[in-house]
């Protein structure tokens, strides 16, 4: 999409879209780079070490198969297929299949717990869910409250009654599939986001979102794709992060990725993956920059060509320690779910200024606004606003008409992110709107936490914020007023924590508990967590 230059001002001024009106990920993705070569689609690394490399035309027949599958079992068009998958061969399958069946495919984040699962799982109404062995375990214990759930396919281990193996499925199968014709506004993935009131929302995307995706990759990744590309990422492939800034746009390109199941971040065990699999191109969030800077990381045989990094800040000092070590810059971004990559930095085009979120995206007219939608001075404080409509943008929020309306104004998507641009064009940013805890590059709702809280036999109230953290910007704390009978402990606190993370999501749980007799409340009822915060 991007012209290579060396002058900003030129690329923004003269970007165009071209989105046509029919359009599929899975075609654009994976079948016009499968014309029978075996061109390189995917590195699949196991704990070992040990990569299998599969390729474009491999992607293709096994999607093909399991559409086939998806439709024998009696979905149709506008269906929702939910994939509770992390990094792995059948992830990218189950999606491509969803695309290509004109199926809407639902992406949940291995860590959830039951409560977040039954949400996601209930509001979308999904009808499959492909899984492995853990997921399979985590949701036979909700599926007799998920009344439109009608099949589960599992990926590994031993097949359980209620359920099919996935591969024995495809196998099955035939690998021919004529793909739905779908237009390019055509609804494809829901992908849930946190928020500070109420439930998660799904942000409901079409398969344009894809091509919003690529100017900002392009430029990020100093034009990106180049021969000898190869992409990793240690971000889930459940989040917009994992599958729009780095799969899928790989893929589009014909640029193979590498996928890695870490029980964990490992910063020595980053490095040699980057070594062994001569990966060139990485989007590392800040929180694996900063444990990777505290490991003092070194390998000779790293070579990277661009760097994409976002959800915070990086300072002066990491973004020195980064080019130092890499001998390449850490370009950030800025985006959100339910528009992404709307800014971002290439030192290439204009120098970097730390601390800054970088200049809008080619395609994307960024402004500081007001509550109405209405542009502000700059140098002045507001929300960051995203013009409508734009190819990135979500259709809507599912099933949540009201939140949809409340996220626009006067034309612009209003992000709840407050920042500032100055005279230059660079964007800052200043703090959210609302209460969303950033934590280790995930955004966290604290309502969710707190309805998690309460079902504890021990906690009558409880509220949920965010503290500073060094490593993950916040960490999540939790005040905790307890039942009549309970004494607060070191042993009561882990127990709610523990809770938490299996009822929940282990990335949610309160990494700190604190009792208390009351909580600062308004005249009506509502906590105050911006006290809360004051307090730490």
């Amino acid at each position: 999409m991007l012209t290579e230059t060396d002058n900003y001002d030129d690329l923004y001024r003269n970007f165009r879209w071209d989105v046509p009106a029919r359009f599929n990920i899975a075609e654009d993705c994976c079948d016009r780079h499968a014309d029978g070569s075996g061109k390189l689609a995917l590195i699949d690394v196991d704990e070992s070490g040990q990569a299998k490399q599969l390729s474009f035309d491999d992607m293709r027949d096994w999607s093909s198969r399991f559409a086939n599958v998806l439709k024998s079992d009696g979905l149709q068009r506008g269906d929702r297929v939910a994939v509770f998958l992390s990094q792995s061969i059948e992830l990218p399958v189950a999606h491509l299949a969803a695309f290509r069946s004109g199926l809407v495919s639902v992406p949940l984040f291995t860590l959830f717990g039951e409560d977040a699962l039954e949400f996601r799982l209930s509001n979308s109404n999904a009808k499959a869910v492909i899984t492995d062995e853990g997921g399979w375990h985590k949701l036979s214990k909700i599926r007799d409250r998920l009344p439109h759930l009608q099949d589960i396919y599992v990926t590994n281990g031993a097949i359980h009654a209620g359920a099919k193996s996935f591969w024995e499925a495809i196998e099955d199968a035939s690998d021919r599939f004529t793909n739905v014709d779908t237009a390019a506004d055509d609804p494809a993935i829901i992908i849930y986001t946190s928020g500070t009131t109420g439930n998660p929302k799904g942000a409901l995307h079409a398969h344009r979102v894809l091509l919003g995706h690529l100017p900002n990759i392009e430029m990020a990744h100093d034009f990106f794709p180049k021969p000898g590309d190869v992409f990793w990422t240690p971000a889930d492939w459940a989040w917009i992060g994992g599958l729009f800034d780095a799969l899928f746009p790989a893929w589009y390109h014909g640029v193979p990725i590498v996928g890695y199941r870490a029980k964990k971040f490992d910063p020595q065990a980053a490095m040699q993956l980057m070594a062994d699999q001569k990966i060139r191109n990485v989007f590392l969030p800040p929180t694996a920059l900063k444990l990777m800077r505290q490991a003092n990381v070194k390998h000779d045989g790293v070579r990277l060509r661009s760097i994409f990094t976002g959800g915070e800040s990086l300072g002066p000092e990491l973004l020195d320690w980064v080019r130092a070590t890499f001998g390449v810059s850490a370009h950030e971004i800025y985006g959100q779910t339910e528009c992404n990559l709307s800014v971002g930095n290439n030192s290439n085009l204009f120098p970097i200024r730390p601390g800054s979120m970088g200049k809008a995206t080619p395609g994307f007219d960024v402004r500081i606004v007001s509550e109405q939608g209405e542009e502000l001075p700059r140098g002045q404080t507001g929300i960051v606003g995203v013009r409508a409509p734009n190819p990135c943008m979500m259709l809507e929020y599912w099933k949540n008409p009201d939140a949809t309306a409340k996220k626009y104004a006067n034309g612009f998507l209003l992000t709840g992110d407050l920042g500032m641009q100055d005279e230059d064009g660079y964007f800052w940013y200043v703090s959210r709107e609302d209460d969303v805890i950033t934590s280790a590059g995930y955004r966290i709702g604290p309502s969710e936490i707190e309805h998690t809280l309460l079902k504890h036999p021990a906690v009558a109230m409880a509220a949920v914020v965010g503290i500073p953290d060094p490593i993950r910007t916040e960490a999540v704390k939790a005040w905790i007023v307890l039942r009549p009978g309970f004494t607060g402990s070191d042993a009561l606190a882990k127990e709610i924590q523990d809770y938490v993370k299996v009822q929940l999501a282990a990335h949610e749980y309160p990494r700190h508990v604190q009792f208390t007799e009351t909580l600062p409340m308004t005249a009506t009822g509502k906590v105050l967590r911006r006290e809360l915060r004051t307090l730490g």
